[in-house]
C-alpha cells in the first residue's frame, strides 16, 4: 500500500492536494481530522523504540513473554 501524509492550508473551507506523478491510484480513501502538535510522538520516546529495536535485533531470543510479562505488571500494582 501506498500513503502520502500531508498537512495542508484550508481556505474557505477547501483544500487542494496535488499527488506525485508516479502515485498511480485510481481511488483513494481520504481522512480529514484537524492538524494538532497532540499526534506527534516525542522525541524520548522515538528514541527508546529504537533503542529497544536495536537491543532486539541483537538478541531476538532474548525477549520477555507476553504473558509473563503482564503477570509482572499486575503484581507491581
Amino acid at each position: 500500500m501506498e500513503a502520502i501524509r500531508q498537512t495542508v492550508k484550508v481556505k474557505n473551507h477547501s483544500f487542494k492536494i496535488t499527488l506525485p506523478d508516479n502515485f498511480l491510484a485510481e481511488e483513494v480513501e481520504v481522512i480529514i481530522m484537524p492538524s494538532s502538535k497532540q499526534y506527534e510522538i516525542p522525541q524520548w520516546q522515538i528514541d527508546e523504540v529504537r533503542k529497544r529495536h536495536d537491543k532486539y535485533l541483537k538478541n531476538p531470543k532474548d525477549v520477555t513473554n507476553i504473558d509473563d510479562f503482564l503477570k509482572e505488571l499486575e503484581n507491581e500494582l
